[in-house]
């Protein structure tokens, strides 16, 4: 076996994406809302995540999170930027979220990236 037998696995993914934890415990900061016991992981732990938000500078794990509380809790992870996305992409996220839910009964993470940023047109 030599270094360049994985080379697909090493070049087709960006690499901020391959280096993101493939769990919870993998998470590093947030301990008072991801410790045992915390709010967090208890809203997780039970498959039943509530809406929320992230907040922080960018690189501080915000997709991550959301990422790794939708493979947790079986869920199909949905991402838009606020930046460009308007409410045609909302809707066609929700539509897709919604058959999902009647066709495989899975449940959907929307993730709106620079929530901030949302234009209501």
């Amino acid at each position: 076996m030599s270094l360049f037998d994985n080379v697909d696995d090493l070049t087709g993914r960006p690499l901020a994406d391959r280096m993101r934890p493939a769990s919870l415990d993998g998470y590093i900061g947030q301990k008072h809302l991801l410790a045992d016991g915390k709010p967090l992981r208890q809203a997780i732990s039970s498959g039943h995540p509530h809406s929320m938000i992230f907040w922080g500078p960018p690189g501080t794990g915000k997709t991550t999170l959301g990422k790794l509380i939708a493979g947790y809790c079986d869920m199909e992870f949905i991402t838009i930027s606020a930046v460009l996305a308007g409410v045609k992409d909302v809707r066609a996220a929700v539509a897709r979220a919604q058959q999902l839910q009647q066709e495989q009964g899975r449940r959907t993470l929307l993730f709106v990236d620079e929530v901030h940023r949302f234009n209501k047109s």
